[in-house]
Parts: C-alpha cells; sequence; structure tokens
C-alpha cells in the first residue's frame, strides 16, 4: 500500500506511522521544577543524536512538564526504562499536574546526580545527567504552528551497573531495555547477533 501522509489517509483503522518506527529506545526523563518538585515521564521519542560529545534527545508533543522544567532549569536525567521496571515506566506516564512526583507516585527511588540536580531512577541500571542545550519548535501541518518540539541536551555524566559490564563491555541482553512498538505494543532486548562493518576495527 501507499498513502498520502500529510493528509493521513492510509484507510486502517488506526494510524500506521509509530508501528512502522519500531522499535523505539524509551528515554525516562526526570527533572525538577523551579520550586524543586520531581517530575519522571517516559518519551519513546528518545534518542542518542552525536557521539563525541554525547547528546540525546526527546521530543514533547505539547509543553508538558519535562521539556519545560528541562528549559527553565538547564538540566534534566534520562534513566534507562528495562523490562524489570515497566510496570513502574507505565505509571509514569499518567497525566497528573506539576506538583505530584511521579517518581513518588511508582514507588521508585529518587538517587542523587552527581553533576546535575535532578534525581536519578536508582532501581535503573543506566542513567544519563544532561545539560539542557536547546529546543527545537517543529512545524504543524499547512504552516501553522506545531504541537511538538525536540528538546536536546549534552550528556555530562554517565551512571551503568557494574553487573551489566563483560569483558569491557556493556552486556545489552542483562541490561533487557524497554523498546516502544506501535499502539499499546512493546518488546524486550534480551537476544542480539553482530554485524561488522566493512572496515571497521569494532568498538
Amino acid at each position: 500500500m501507499f498513502y498520502d501522509a500529510v493528509a493521513n489517509t492510509h484507510g486502517l483503522a488506526f494510524d500506521p506511522f509509530k508501528a512502522l518506527v519500531a522499535p523505539r529506545p524509551i528515554g525516562w526523563i526526570s527533572t525538577l521544577s523551579k520550586s524543586g518538585v520531581v517530575n519522571l515521564a517516559p518519551y519513546s521519542f528518545f534518542n542518542a543524536v552525536s557521539e563525541d560529545p554525547h547528546f540525546v534527545m526527546f521530543s514533547s508533543g505539547g509543553r508538558k512538564d519535562s521539556q519545560r522544567n528541562a528549559e527553565e532549569t538547564g538540566e534534566f536525567v534520562c534513566s534507562l526504562a528495562t523490562y524489570d521496571l515497566r510496570d513502574a515506566m507505565n505509571r509514569t506516564s499518567i497525566p497528573v499536574g506539576p506538583d505530584v512526583n511521579e517518581m513518588e507516585l511508582a514507588g521508585l527511588t529518587p538517587e542523587a546526580s552527581r553533576i546535575v540536580k535532578p534525581p536519578r531512577v536508582k532501581e535503573s541500571p543506566v542513567a544519563f545527567e544532561c545539560r539542557y542545550w536547546k529546543t527545537i519548535e517543529l512545524p504543524g501541518k499547512a504552516g501553522q504552528p506545531g504541537t511538538h518540539a525536540i528538546v536536546l541536551g549534552q550528556v555530562v555524566g554517565v551512571h551503568v551497573a557494574d553487573e551489566v559490564i563483560s569483558e569491557g563491555r556493556v552486556d545489552v541482553t542483562k541490561l533487557r531495555p524497554l523498546a516502544r512498538l506501535g499502539y499499546g505494543d512493546y518488546a524486550v532486548i534480551d537476544e542480539v547477533f553482530t554485524l561488522t562493518r566493512p572496515g571497521a576495527r569494532g568498538g
């Protein structure tokens, strides 16, 4: 099939776009409000976008607490959402007011970061401490104002649980990160295979 993506004339019961761009990593973004309230929310429009220096991004539909807090305080943390933390991750997606601490709501433990002020999720095996860089506002349809924005941050600190490192490499099958698919579906990474790129030296 082919359909006009601007008019979105796919003719299916559900929009297939997010099911086709899959799997997507989940950025579990923690921030602090200016008054010091912890916010924690999962974003499936998330990824690493630069290796040297390290940058990550998350995309917010509407100016949610994560985006506003990152912009106002200049900091955020991204913890890894894993299979073991799937239920807690899902609980933090509930829409609540800016005065609600989702980390507390989900029964998670805030752990102090080393460089930035927002806490990381102690139960998560990986966390990226980030300094906010900039927000890119995306346009809407037909020249109208958009409702989505990309938030970019430089990674200034990385936490990795020692037990997931084997022979100098991170073993992703021990991490078992969650990935977002389409609709209400998720996947877990617990099996990998290796391909060597032509001319690559590994790593």
